[in-house]
């Protein structure tokens, strides 16, 4: 069978009259009271995208690769795409034919598909030459998903525009317990030159084989991917 209503009412409670029970007043009160504030108070929101939000050094926005005099600093170690837990990372390595270079290898050409980024900046922390690091750039749109996978054209990004980063990542490792300041060596990737005769002489005429171990099968998708050297800009 159906409830029975129970009346809750009290002995000193206040009959409300026609208006009250209509709720309008109280509603145009309310309607009133933020009118007030709309007007009255100071605006503690930001007008995007009018007025752009300036992250802190620390903000983690997409990965971007560290231009250096018109070449990327990455010597193609792989790393960043071993520790990529989405594996959102993908390139392919040359050698480097310049003798007087401070590094053996390169990227032909660096993938990085930002559906699949989540940001944890993983590839900054195991990047032994500071090549890649997460930049302030939060607003992305695609309007396909191979839009969405950035080649070194759209990855390169001159060191001088890095600085703020660079700086904070030096000050947060110098913050742990170490014997000794931490600070990026230059000279990180020197100590394998002078090997590179030998290592050339066995792929020439013991070890053939030696010339198609980085290789693999898969294209580069992202446009214009393939890196050929550029001279220095501040564009990107």
């Amino acid at each position: 069978m159906p409830g029975i209503p129970k009346n809750t009412k009290t002995e000193n409670e206040r009959t409300l009259n026609f208006w009250e029970r209509l709720y309008l007043p109280e509603i145009f009160k309310g309607l009133a009271y933020s009118f007030r504030k709309m007007i009255r108070e100071p605006s503690y929101t930001t007008e995007y995208p009018d007025e752009l939000w300036e992250p802190p050094d620390s903000y983690r926005g997409r990965p971007v690769l560290v231009e250096e005099e018109g070449k990327p600093r990455c010597v193609s170690c792989n790393l960043c795409a071993k520790a990529c837990p989405p594996m959102a990372i993908s390139m392919q390595s040359k050698e480097v034919d310049d003798p007087n270079s401070s590094k053996e290898r390169e990227p032909a050409w660096f993938e990085i598909n930002m559906l699949r980024c989540i940001y944890c900046g993983f590839c900054e922390e195991v990047c032994p030459e500071e090549a890649i690091v997460m930049s302030k750039e939060y607003d992305l749109t695609f309007q396909d998903r191979d839009e969405a996978i950035f080649g070194l054209d759209r990855l390169l990004v001159p060191s001088e525009r890095l600085t703020d980063r660079l700086e904070y990542l030096e000050e947060s490792r110098n913050q742990q317990e170490n014997e000794e300041p931490w600070q990026h060596r230059k000279d990180n990737n020197l100590h394998s030159l002078r090997d590179r005769e030998y290592v050339q002489d066995l792929a020439e005429h013991q070890m053939p084989t030696l010339k198609n171990t980085h290789l693999r099968s898969e294209q580069p998708i992202a446009s214009e991917n393939t890196w050929e050297g550029r001279p220095p800009s501040d564009h990107g």
